[in-house]
């Protein structure tokens, strides 16, 4: 029930809420699960054998049967891949594929083969024929690293490599597994995967801007920014924006989920967010360490250029910190028409 009513809290339900999805999960015939992985460094994988609530023992065990999944399954080479087969095979339209990492498209796919056939034809296989695919982790859902500039082996997402897939996108480097366990048990609870942004995004996870629930905000609108890594400012817990934090223009849940059973996230630790689940975030939002440009909605670039340099102060600093609310304000609600931005 601890567990439960944990996942009612990560889907923004009621505490009612738990019952049902402990109902759910007695009921409910573990559904079958095959996890790919591409163009990846097996973040997603590590973050996956990490998770506490449940544990990856408990997700396998207890609540999905996970018929394939390279790193971690007993089998190998022709035997693996029999079980990938199989589940395609005899169960088309009724298992959820995971896909980490992203696929090349050009020369055919070439640049990334597993047991001699191309990471697209995989994909486009088992995806196309799943109930549903989840793509975890940046470079699954945009392309990732791979698709930064000059993108040599024309790295995608899976959504692009197989237009016909019904997918769910969870970008994040690595993802926070308990928003895939989340999205997994909202699809037994409920019958359908939750409602998603433009890019494809869980509203549960995604909904809100990093900026909007980060524990530093109060000292962003009172004009209290970090200046030097190691400063007295940076000490205090003071905002991270002049040093490059991309919080303001990328939404996640990492403020209120946070990672290793809920220790902690990159800000909390003193470092800005580099805004790794917006797409082409390599590209777009760096140099990691430079202030954003002008993030539209915001109006914040002039403000903390002034109040850096002490000319907004005392009743000054009052109205500007009230006209950056408003600026929130008047973002805030045309959030839903501009989260994939």
């Amino acid at each position: 029930m601890k567990f439960c009513t944990t996942l009612s809290a990560a889907l923004a339900l009621p505490a009612g809420f738990a019952p049902r999805i402990a109902q759910a999960l007695d009921e409910v015939k573990r559904p079958t699960l095959v996890w790919l992985e591409f163009q990846d460094c097996a973040g997603d994988t590590e973050a996956l054998l990490r998770a506490a609530n449940p544990t990856v023992g408990e997700l396998i065990l207890d609540i999905l049967s996970v018929d394939y999944h390279e790193t971690v399954m007993a089998a190998a080479g022709f035997q693996a891949e029999e079980a990938l087969a199989k589940v395609v095979r005899e169960q088309k339209g009724k298992y959820i594929a995971i896909v980490e990492g992203s696929i090349p498209m050009k020369d055919g796919g070439v640049y990334c083969c597993v047991a001699g056939r191309s990471a697209l034809d995989i994909a486009r296989e088992v995806c196309g024929n799943a109930l549903a695919t989840v793509a975890v982790g940046t470079c699954a859902s945009y392309g990732g690293l791979p698709a930064a500039r000059p993108n040599p082996t024309g790295a995608v997402g899976v959504s692009q490599a197989v237009p016909g897939a019904k997918v769910v996108n969870l970008p994040g480097c690595p993802l926070n597994a308990d928003n895939l366990t989340a999205t997994v048990v909202h699809y037994l609870v409920f019958n359908k995967l939750p409602a998603a942004d433009a890019l494809g995004r869980p509203l549960f996870a995604y909904g809100k801007r990093i900026h909007d629930n980060c524990e530093r905000r109060a000292h962003f609108d009172a004009g209290q920014y970090v200046e030097s890594w190691g400063d007295p400012a940076h000490a205090k817990g003071h905002c991270l924006y002049k040093m490059g934090c991309k919080g303001p223009e990328t939404y996640h849940n990492c403020p209120t989920q946070k990672f290793n059973e809920k220790t902690s996230w990159p800000v909390a630790s003193g470092h800005g967010c580099c805004g790794c689940s917006q797409p082409q975030f390599w590209d777009t939002m760096t140099p990691i360490y430079h202030r954003l440009p002008n993030v539209p909605g915001f109006g914040i670039e002039s403000s903390a250029d002034k109040i850096g340099m002490g000319i907004a102060a005392g009743t000054a600093l009052a109205f500007g910190a009230h006209g950056l609310v408003s600026a929130f304000r008047k973002g805030d609600s045309a959030e839903g028409a501009k989260e994939d931005r």
